[in-house]
């Protein structure tokens, strides 16, 4: 067994959540900025509003997707890599959403929003790789950390919508194409900080630290993600807790711009209102993190399930053109989703053990995507067929979810 002191490994911890910083703050700018114009995009181009969720559902999809690929290669290959290849699929996506908007084709439209969902895989696996050397008292907050700097910019992306609209109609491209050629940038540059700086790699670091071999792993991945559900509540509670806030989340976020369109909001409007649920969604997770440190990651959780409630009342009593309000529902939303996320994914960590973390994460954050792409295709059908009102007593229900997970979890000692 490695004897790497201890102080040397806090350097390594510090450097590491410097990495992740910086590749967080990218990222989550290749992902929000288009987020405000993703449904308008697509019904422009489909000429049906039903089908205007289609693009973010399938970004959310091709993350579930990207989830479970990336977390194998980390698996196999540590972090560095797992990341790197997230990031340079989610530019590629990107690319190919500027091509489907510029040539007015709706399947390449939604197969670049797909490979762009690997962006948004990596951004969440980030997160694990936060806490793959932080100590269990400061799980939670190494994980927060790392979604907080996602703020830095996705808060900045949405209220980019209107200068990206100018540069690409400079270079010829439709309007509503310019957010994604800025998301082109911004993941090429979050895989370039990932791919020179993440060393050494924390989760092999932390491997070596615990004499494990990741070779004389047995059995499937699969097979792991069972042994250990069965073995580990608490690691069956965390993942439903992120599946079902983030499904709530997706749901109502995603046909929100497209309820202020319809209500006459212009686009740097729209764009305001979802940089405030980004900044609920993210800025106050260093918070959240210390919470769920101090008091336990089920009172965080139980804490979100009541934020998410309120949110949804006030998104959907909202009238159409009601920016402030449906403002203030959006930022709540975004609230409770942190306190899901951060509460969730540390309760997850901490329950799994380390030869099977990868699988198990991988498996989580598939649930997560999978459980948020169908939430999100029922959204637009919902919307499209009963209003937004009914569309946020759907994700009303939805929250019942993280409640149960509590209900179904017991506290397990920190691993």
């Amino acid at each position: 067994m490695t004897t790497t002191p201890v102080r040397d490994v806090a350097t390594v911890q510090r450097r590491t959540l410097g990495v992740l910083v910086a590749s967080q703050a990218l990222g989550g700018l290749g992902t929000t900025v288009g987020i405000a114009v993703a449904a308008i995009l697509a019904e422009d181009v489909s000429g049906s509003e039903s089908l205007a969720g289609l693009v973010q559902t399938c970004q959310v999809l091709g993350a579930a997707v990207a989830s479970y690929l990336l977390a194998s290669v980390m698996g196999r290959s540590g972090r560095r890599w797992g990341l790197v290849i997230g990031y340079g699929s989610g530019a590629l996506g990107a690319g190919l959403c500027v091509l489907g908007g510029a040539v007015r084709s709706f399947p390449v439209l939604l197969v670049g929003a797909l490979l762009l969902g690997a962006n948004s895989a990596s951004n969440y696996q980030s997160r694990y790789a936060a806490a793959d050397l932080a100590s269990p008292s400061k799980r939670a907050r190494a994980l927060a950390v790392v979604l907080w700097a996602t703020s830095v910019g996705a808060v900045l992306g949405p209220n980019l919508t209107g200068p990206a609209g100018r540069v690409a109609h400079d270079l010829g491209l439709p309007r509503l194409t310019g957010p994604f050629v800025f998301s082109v940038v911004a993941v090429v540059l979050a895989a370039l900080v990932v791919g020179m700086f993440l060393r050494p790699d924390p989760l092999l670091l932390a491997r070596e630290l615990a004499g494990f071999d990741a070779a004389g792993r047995k059995g499937t991945s699969w097979g792991r993600v069972r042994q250990v559900l069965s073995e580990h509540p608490g690691a069956g509670a965390g993942i439903l807790a992120i599946s079902t806030g983030h499904a709530v989340m997706v749901a109502v976020m995603v046909m929100t711009p497209l309820q202020m369109h319809h209500g006459g909001a212009e686009l740097n409007v729209i764009g305001l209102v979802v940089s405030v649920h980004v900044l609920g969604m993210y800025f106050l997770s260093p918070l959240v993190g210390w919470a769920a440190d101090r008091f336990g990651r089920l009172p965080v959780l139980v804490t979100g399930a009541v934020v998410l409630l309120l949110a949804v009342a006030l998104a959907g009593t909202a009238p159409m053109g009601a920016s402030v309000q449906i403002g203030l529902g959006l930022f709540l939303l975004g609230a409770g989703w942190s306190c899901c996320t951060v509460a969730g994914s540390a309760l997850l960590t901490e329950s799994t053990p380390l030869e099977a973390r990868t699988d198990v994460q991988g498996a989580a954050d598939l649930t997560m995507n999978g459980s948020a792409a169908v939430a999100g295709a029922l959204a637009g059908v919902v919307m499209g067929a009963l209003g937004f009102a009914m569309l946020n007593v759907f994700a009303a229900v939805l929250t019942l979810g993280v409640l149960l997970a509590v209900l179904v979890s017991r506290r397990e000692p920190l691993t």
